[in-house]
């Protein structure tokens, strides 16, 4: 199973070869436990380690930067960032994508080479998803053939920004582009922030840091102003639209040829997302198995949490949409390189598509990822709220993918808007359909043959959900169709915009499940297929379940049936114990990833908490100042009036 969803027993061996590098050198390793350190210190020491990092480079291969790239920082950092998070993960993306040949040139080998420092100023204080309200402007001077930059107020200030708060050199700035008294919307640019020499803010610039978050504080997020802060012509990106010396504006063939990074970042969340919830289950699968509680036989002894039904209702709903979610990741990250491909050619028939189920199975994931994980931390009682667990860690970091990158609901609602338009086109006979959205030019069954979980095949509960998933979307349709004749587009939508994310959850549901009942399709081996159709049923059963009432609409599932899948989870969940351990151990995750003492591999988990806890700075003398200094005084005058 490692071999599967790693994927391949060389992919195998290179993870294990890399663990070993980063385990041999005494650059990567913390002083104490980084939950330990000051928020100055962890932002220092991981600065440390993103040089040494990078300085050992070639350890990996810098062109798999799914794959190894990001296994290798994720050994190093953990679940933290780093000055050069955003010069990774977007910066060098986007002048590789977005820069003409001459700025490739130019700008590339100081990226490169580290010579600089990126990162990717888009959102703003005032606004984050609504790009096309971004309040920065680029304003063209045509007689000095350069941009002048301004925040023309507080709102317009760049907020967010990994790295840019007191590592960055550069940014790549979104602005609102103006020229010739037009404005042509926002378009990124190239942008010095601080001197190369005394590092000090570029005059005209104004940046610092935002303060501590709820969690990814090695990282020094940021904020940036400018002040009529001017920069060459040639500093805007110009492989897709231009600014001509004279002020005239080229706009690109595709007014979406930009999104191509975008892509590129949320494919890396959907991988990254899937691979918290693997962890979170693999802490409180394993500790499950350690901790006992309760003695069902007297005499007997006390038994595993993980054998009590409920646990497993808890837990092993995680387990599978961990599965899921990994591989929508790696099909997500094949079409993103198929669409790259594709557009080195002009070709952007798949630029809408992947940017819909993109958008969608971002919200999704990392929704029910913070919400498994949680369920996780619950399942290990007291101790999965000690940072010991590794879990308050992970919920901190994940959840953030819930809001960076695209809020979550207005992502679902970018995604109705293309699927009402499908709708439209069905409606009109003239549809179309892409291979995503072709079961909504079908016309199911009114009733489901459902029975029971031991006669269901994938494509019976595929068409159960494609029905449902299918009334929902033209529910909300003829409802927005409604508000329309009475009211305003805009209010009309805002009416509906409820049953609108409603829909679109269930189109990503659905795309979910197909893609794990394909995965199963190409497996020849019982011994991997067997577990993973369990898992599959289970996830398929659970979001029927959690759909109930949808599927119960027009009778299309009696109450019978709906019971037949409560009953369906519980053989699952029964089915899967056995194979429990084995199914998060295939996750391949070193305990140097876990980074938790419940989730040991060797199960030793107890004397390691005492081990943990006596690593706390306040347990570094034996009794504290704040003894002699309020409690002693305290307690002595209390005596004394006794």
């Amino acid at each position: 199973m490692n071999t599967l969803i790693q994927p391949g027993t060389e992919n195998l061996q290179r993870r294990k070869e890399i663990l070993d590098f980063v385990e041999s050198h005494e650059e990567f390793r913390d002083p104490i436990p980084p939950e330990f350190l000051t928020r100055e210190d962890r932002v220092s020491n991981n600065a440390r380690k993103a040089v040494a990092m990078t300085d050992l480079a070639e350890a990996i291969d810098g062109s798999d930067f799914f794959g190894e790239g990001i296994y290798y920082q994720n050994l190093i950092m953990g679940r933290d960032l780093h000055g050069m998070s955003l010069h990774y993960a977007m910066f060098f993306p986007t002048i590789q994508n977005q820069s003409d040949d001459e700025q490739l040139d130019e700008w590339l080998p100081l990226v490169v080479s580290r010579a600089i420092i990126g990162t990717y100023a888009q959102t703003e204080l005032g606004h984050g998803t609504n790009l096309q309200k971004l309040e920065t402007t680029a304003t063209y001077d045509a007689a000095t053939k350069e941009f002048v930059l301004n925040s023309p107020k507080i709102t317009a200030a760049k907020w967010w920004p990994g790295g840019l708060g007191k590592t960055a050199s550069h940014a790549i700035v979104m602005a609102q582009l103006y020229t010739q008294g037009k404005c042509h919307g926002p378009h990124p640019f190239f942008v010095q922030l601080r001197d190369l020499n005394t590092h000090m803010p570029m005059k005209g610039v104004r940046l610092g840091d935002i303060g501590p978050k709820l969690g990814i504080n090695g990282s020094d997020n940021g904020f940036l102003l400018f002040d009529q802060y001017r920069i060459p012509r040639k500093n805007m990106f110009m492989r897709f639209s231009k600014v001509l010396e004279d002020g005239t504006y080229v706009a690109p063939k595709h007014s979406k040829l930009g999104f191509g990074a975008m892509v590129f970042v949320r494919s890396i969340m959907i991988k990254d997302q899937s691979m918290q919830l693997a962890a979170a289950a693999t802490i409180a699968v394993r500790y499950s198995s350690v901790r006992r509680q309760g003695e069902p036989v007297p005499g007997k002894g006390e038994v595993q949490i993980l054998d009590y039904q409920t646990q497993q209702y808890r837990l092993m709903p995680q387990v599978a949409r961990a599965y899921a979610f990994m591989f929508a990741a790696y099909q997500t990250r094949d079409l993103y390189l198929k669409l790259t491909e594709n557009l080195s050619t002009g070709n952007t028939e798949l630029l809408p598509e992947i940017h819909i189920i993109s958008s969608g199975l971002k919200s999704l994931v990392s929704w029910e990822t913070a919400q498994g994980i949680e369920q996780c931390r619950l399942g290990c009682g007291g101790h999965g709220y000690s940072h010991a667990s590794g879990l308050p860690e992970i919920y901190a970091y994940a959840v953030g993918g819930c809001t960076y990158e695209g809020e979550n609901l207005v992502m679902l609602l970018q995604v109705a808007r293309a699927l009402v338009k499908v709708a439209e086109a069905v409606k009109q006979g003239n549809a179309k359909l892409a291979a995503l959205t072709e079961y909504l030019g079908r016309r199911g069954n009114a009733k489901s043959s459902f029975s029971n979980i031991n006669n269901a095949v994938p494509r019976e509960l595929i068409h159960d959900f494609e029905h449902v998933a299918r009334e929902q979307l033209f529910k909300a349709y003829h409802l927005l169709k409604k508000h329309q004749q009475s009211m305003s587009a805009e209010d009309a939508w805002n009416r509906c915009s409820v049953e609108l994310a409603k829909a679109s959850r269930l189109h990503v549901k659905l795309y979910l499940m197909k893609v794990f009942f394909q995965k199963i399709e190409e497996i020849s081996d019982s011994t991997l297929s067997e577990p993973l159709n369990h898992l599959a049923q289970l996830y398929a059963l659970d979001l029927i379940s959690a759909a109930g009432h949808e599927f119960l609409r027009n009778g299309f599932y009696t109450d019978v049936q709906l019971d037949a899948v409560r009953d369906g989870i519980y053989v699952l969940l029964e089915k899967l114990r056995p194979n429990a351990l084995a199914l998060v151990d295939s996750f391949d995750l070193s305990d140097r990833e876990l980074h938790s003492v419940l989730g040991r591999r060797d199960g030793h988990v107890y004397e390691n908490m005492i081990k943990w806890a006596q690593q706390s700075q306040l347990n570094q003398q034996e009794v504290l100042p704040t003894f002699e200094k309020y409690f002693k005084p305290m307690m002595l005058n209390a005596r004394a009036h006794i």
